[in-house]
């Protein structure tokens, strides 16, 4: 029987986006060990929690979308997230998905003194591209501390990051050459994931 693969998509850019053009292959091979489900981001219709909606969260009223795909996130073995590097982080829209789909009783359980993951996922891929010439572990780049933090707050497991960076400002014979070699990386990492 096959795992269940949840490839959650963040790019804005959407068929022009570099990060994709990463992830689709890496994806593909992936497709042959994992039933996959891929959830755009960005074509979801999504609120942030308002007052209101914050308010009838609290009593147990959360939108059908958010339910359903945070049990999606729950019962995933492996989850990949493709994002671009976005004001310091990650596109708005990843922000305002994890802050639905993160309930108390699905992705993780308040015991009144912390909060315990729920999640069966052993593994996360995070993969995202940068304009700038901003490296993994540059303090301006929060997208994957922030995503390793959510990984302990869900269970997720652990968390390996997939970058390219300096993307805005290089020729296009260096562009494909930082993608092919990311894609190469990541096809690497698909291999024990």
């Amino acid at each position: 029987m096959k795992g269940k693969l949840l490839v959650i998509d963040a790019c804005v850019r959407e068929k022009d986006s570099r990060t994709l053009r990463i992830a689709t292959p890496i994806v593909e091979e992936l497709k042959g060990r994992y039933d996959v489900l891929e959830m755009h981001l960005p074509q979801m219709q999504m609120d942030y929690l308002d007052p209101k909606m914050f308010a009838q969260r609290g009593e147990g009223d959360v939108p059908n979308w958010a339910e359903l795909a945070a049990r999606r996130v729950a019962e995933a073995d492996r989850i990949v997230i493709v994002t671009p590097f976005w004001d310091m982080s990650f596109p708005a829209a990843l922000k305002v998905f994890v802050e639905n789909v993160s309930l108390d009783g699905v992705t993780f359980k308040n015991d009144g003194k912390t909060c315990v993951g729920l999640c069966k996922c052993k593994k996360v891929l995070y993969i995202t591209t940068r304009g700038m010439e901003i490296p993994d572990g540059d303090p301006r780049e929060q997208g994957s501390p922030y995503i390793k933090a959510l990984s302990t707050l869900w269970g997720l497991g652990e968390v390996t990051m997939l970058s390219a960076w300096n993307m805005d400002y290089c020729s296009p014979k260096e562009l494909e050459k930082k993608i092919s070699d990311a894609t190469r990386k990541g096809l690497a990492i698909a291999e024990d994931f």
